[in-house]
């Protein structure tokens, strides 16, 4: 059976609580953890996506006002369940957690931070959230989304974006990094179009491997003012480059101050 999850993982310790395996690994057979049951299924024929339910419409001019938001103002500003037609929000398990990898080139550094979840510079405050396509619910490929929410002192918010936008480019070939489940070797990063929303966006894919097949990873950024939304997309079983809902991203970057 295919499966395609589109996923944001704080971490990728989360990854093996919101997807059916873990994140890349070596592609030599070694396990990084997760449950791979619905990997070693045979896939079935991939069905052509649906088009989006909910148009997609003009998110009104940001104000950003440059305010770090507490914990509980990124909560206010999150999309709950009822505000986008067919999806529904939940606070995301396992939020708590953080993963550990590591690059092993310093430029590679903050796709690395974002892949923990962990962005650098550190935000002020998180809040995570997921996001699932209730009319699509029992179907194989079900759309499920994650994103996370940072607020950052004044400059940080500018700083994560810049900083990963120039790791995006210096590493277009691939980075590989460490962590305490052992390596992880990402082949590919490649830019792609960035969202029309907020303030400044940027969108990229990282790809990486499992059980030597390859996970495309899309994330996308979207900041206005100090506050950053992350969303992040994989399609583990797969192999095609998943897409993180227009809509979504609209009307989420629409409830930004």
């Amino acid at each position: 059976m295919k499966v395609r999850t589109t996923v944001t993982a704080a971490t990728a310790a989360v990854l093996c609580l919101t997807a059916v395996a873990c994140g890349p690994d070596e592609g030599d057979g070694g396990s990084r953890g997760g449950d791979r049951a619905s990997a070693s299924r045979t896939p079935a024929p991939e069905k052509p996506r649906d088009a989006p339910k909910t148009p997609q419409t003009t998110a009104p001019a940001p104000t950003g006002d440059g305010r770090t938001l507490t914990e509980a103002e990124l909560a206010d500003v999150a999309l709950t369940t009822g505000e986008l037609a067919d999806y529904e929000v939940t606070p995301m398990q396992g939020d708590d957690e953080r993963g550990t990898e590591r690059s092993e080139d310093a430029a590679c550094r903050p796709l690395a931070g974002i892949i923990n979840g962990s962005p650098e510079p550190a935000p002020a405050a998180t809040v995570f959230r997921t996001v699932m396509d209730t009319s699509e619910e029992g179907q194989d490929d079900q759309t499920v989304v994650t994103e996370i929410l940072t607020s950052h002192p004044q400059g940080g918010a500018e700083q994560l974006l810049r900083s990963v936008r120039d790791a995006v480019k210096a590493c277009a070939d691939g980075f590989r990094t460490t962590s305490d489940d052992g390596p992880s070797t990402y082949t590919e990063v490649e830019e792609l179009p960035a969202p029309a929303a907020g303030q400044e966006a940027l969108a990229y894919q990282v790809t990486g491997s499992l059980e030597g097949d390859e996970v495309p990873l899309v994330f996308h950024l979207v900041r206005t003012g100090s506050t950053v939304v992350t969303f992040y997309a994989a399609d583990f079983l797969g192999g095609t480059a998943p897409q993180v809902p227009a809509a979504l991203v609209t009307a989420q970057a629409a409830k930004l101050p």
